[in-house]
C-alpha cells in the first residue's frame, strides 16, 4: 500500500481553480458598488449588494487563469524575483555567513549569550527578508559547538529554526509575507508594522527565554534532555567534525556589504511608511509601491556586488542564481491570482463578501480578527507557501476586515502570524525537515518540545490583535 503524500501547492492550488470554475455554475452571481471601483484598494460598500447574471467558467478560463494570473501580479512576481537576485548576490559574497561565523567563535566558552544573540540575529533575518532556507548551513556549524558546551541537539536546532521562525512570524517587513499580502490588500506596507513590531519583541523574547531556561535545565542535569538516550551517540557524531572552518571570514568589505545590505532595508521601510496618515507632517511620505521596491533592490544588488569585486560575468550569474532559487514564489503568485480571476470573471467574488457581510453583522471587530487569526492556522497546513495563501486570500479576507470595522492590515497581521507559527513545525517545509534531519531529532520529539511554546506565541499573537483592534 502507497504512503499517502501530501500534495504540492501547485496541484492544490490548481485544484482549488478547478473547484472554483465549478461554483461559478452553482453560486449565484453578485456585486457590490464600491467606493471607487478603480482604486487599488476596493471597499465595498455595505448593503449595496444584488444579483447579476452568471457567467460561468469553462475549460478554457481555468485554463488561462493562472496566465491572466500573472498578468495581474506582474509587479508582485518581479518584485519577488529581483529580491531573490539580490539575496543570491549578498550570499555570494559571504557577508552573512561570515557574520554569524564570526559571533559564533568570538562566543565560545560564553555559550549562555550565544542563545540570546543569535536567536536575535536569526529573527532579525526572518523579520526582514523571511531567512529560512538560508538557516541550513548553520546547522552544521552550531550543533557541534553547543554539544562540546555541555547542551543538546534540541537546543542548537532551537536557535535557529526558532530563531528565524518567531522573526518570520513576527514579520515586520517581510516581502514574501508582509509585502504580498499588504500588495493584494491594497494598502502599504508600512500600515501596521508597529503591531508587527510589538508580535516580533515580545514573541522573540519568550522564546529566547524558554530555550534558554531548558539549556540551562539540560546543562545542569543531562538526562533531562528529550534527546537524553542518544546523548553519547550524539557527542560521537556531532564532535567528530566541525564545518567552522568552512565559513568565510568577517573581513572589513563583508562588514561594509551587511551594512548595505541592512540599509536597503531601511531605506525600503522609509519608503513604505505612510509618515502622513500617521500624524507626522515632518517626514515626507514617499508612497512607494512594488515599482519602487523593486528598482531598490536592483540598484542594491548591483552595488554590493561591485563593492564584493565581483565581475560583470559574477555579479549577473549570482543575481540570475537567487532569482532562479525564487522563481518558484513567483509562479506560485501567478497561479494563486488565478483562483481571484476565475472567481471576479464569474462574478462570485462579492457573493462570498457578501455572505461574510451576513455572518459578520453579528460579530464584533475583536472576535472578527481572533476568528481570522484561526481561521488561517489550517489554511497555512493545506497551502504552506506565504505567498501563494496571501495571494488567494487577501482579496477576499481584506474587504470582509472592512465589514466588520477591522482594519486591513490587522488582517494581514493575522495572515502572517498563523502562517508562521504554522510554519514552525509543519512536516511539508523542507526547512523544518531538513534541520530536524542534520540535528538527527525526530518530528514527534520537536512536536512535544515545542507545544507549550506555541501555545503561549498564540496566546500573545490573539491578545496583540485584540489590542490591535481597540487602538486602531
Amino acid at each position: 500500500m502507497r504512503k499517502f503524500r501530501m500534495p504540492t501547492a501547485y496541484t492544490i492550488l490548481f485544484a482549488i481553480i478547478i473547484a472554483v470554475a465549478i461554483l461559478t455554475w452553482i453560486v449565484p452571481a453578485g456585486q457590490y458598488d464600491y467606493v471607487n471601483p478603480n482604486a487599488a484598494k476596493k471597499e465595498p460598500i455595505p448593503g449595496t449588494y444584488h444579483t447579476v447574471d452568471r457567467n460561468p467558467q469553462g475549460f478554457k478560463e481555468v485554463v488561462m487563469a493562472p496566465i491572466e494570473g500573472f498578468y495581474d501580479a506582474v509587479d508582485v512576481a518581479l518584485f519577488v524575483i529581483v529580491i531573490g537576485g539580490f539575496l543570491g548576490v549578498v550570499m555570494k559574497t559571504g557577508a552573512v555567513d561570515a557574520g554569524i561565523a564570526k559571533i559564533t567563535r568570538d562566543l565560545k566558552g560564553k555559550e549562555k549569550w550565544m542563545i540570546p544573540i543569535l536567536m536575535i540575529l536569526f529573527g532579525l533575518g526572518g523579520t526582514s527578508y523571511g531567512m529560512a532556507e538560508e538557516t541550513i548551513a548553520f546547522y552544521p556549524l552550531l550543533l557541534p559547538v553547543f554539544i562540546a558546551a555541555g547542551y543538546d541537539s534540541v537546543t542548537a536546532i532551537s536557535v535557529i529554526m526558532l530563531g528565524a521562525g518567531v522573526g518570520v512570524l513576527g514579520s515586520t517587513v517581510n516581502p514574501f509575507a508582509t509585502g504580498i499580502a499588504s500588495g493584494f490588500a491594497g494598502i502599504s506596507l508600512g500600515e501596521g508594522i508597529g503591531l508587527r513590531l510589538l508580535i516580533l519583541i515580545v514573541g522573540e523574547l519568550v522564546t529566547i527565554l524558554f530555550v534558554m531556561r531548558y539549556a540551562e535545565k539540560v546543562k545542569k542535569d543531562p538526562t533531562k534532555s528529550i534527546v537524553y538516550d542518544m546523548w553519547e551517540d550524539n557527542k560521537k557524531h556531532f564532535l567528530s567534525k566541525s564545518s567552522e572552518n568552512e565559513f568565510p571570514e568577517l573581513t572589513g568589505k563583508r562588514k561594509f556589504i551587511l551594512g548595505l545590505f541592512a540599509l536597503s532595508f531601511i531605506i525600503m521601510v522609509f519608503g513604505v511608511i505612510p509618515f502622513e496618515d500617521m500624524g507626522i507632517t515632518a517626514i515626507p511620505t514617499l508612497g512607494w509601491w512594488f515599482g519602487e521596491l523593486t528598482a531598490l533592490f536592483l540598484v542594491s544588488a548591483i552595488i554590493i556586488g561591485l563593492v564584493a569585486g565581483m565581475g560583470e560575468k559574477e555579479l549577473v550569474s549570482a543575481f540570475v542564481e537567487g532569482a532562479r532559487d525564487l522563481l518558484s514564489v513567483a509562479l506560485i503568485i501567478g497561479v494563486s491570482r488565478g483562483i481571484t480571476v476565475i472567481m471576479n470573471a464569474g462574478n462570485i467574488t462579492d457573493t462570498v463578501l457578501n455572505l461574510g457581510e451576513k455572518t459578520l453583522s453579528q460579530t464584533g471587530s475583536v472576535p472578527f480578527a481572533i476568528l481570522t487569526y484561526l481561521f488561517y492556522i489550517p489554511l497555512s497546513f493545506l497551502i504552506p507557501s506565504t505567498s501563494g495563501l496571501a495571494t488567494l486570500s487577501m482579496p477576499i479576507m481584506a474587504p470582509l476586515g472592512d465589514f466588520a470595522g477591522v482594519a486591513r492590515h490587522i488582517v494581514i497581521t493575522a495572515y502572517q502570524s498563523a502562517s508562521g507559527i504554522v510554519n514552525l513545525i509543519t512536516p511539508t517545509s523542507a526547512v523544518v525537515m531538513g534541520g530536524l534531519a542534520i540535528g538527527r531529532l525526530s518530528y514527534d520529539k520537536w512536536l512535544k518540545f515545542t507545544w507549550k511554546l506555541l501555545v503561549i506565541l498564540m496566546i500573545i499573537i490573539i491578545a496583540a490583535l485584540s489590542l490591535g483592534v481597540v487602538m486602531s
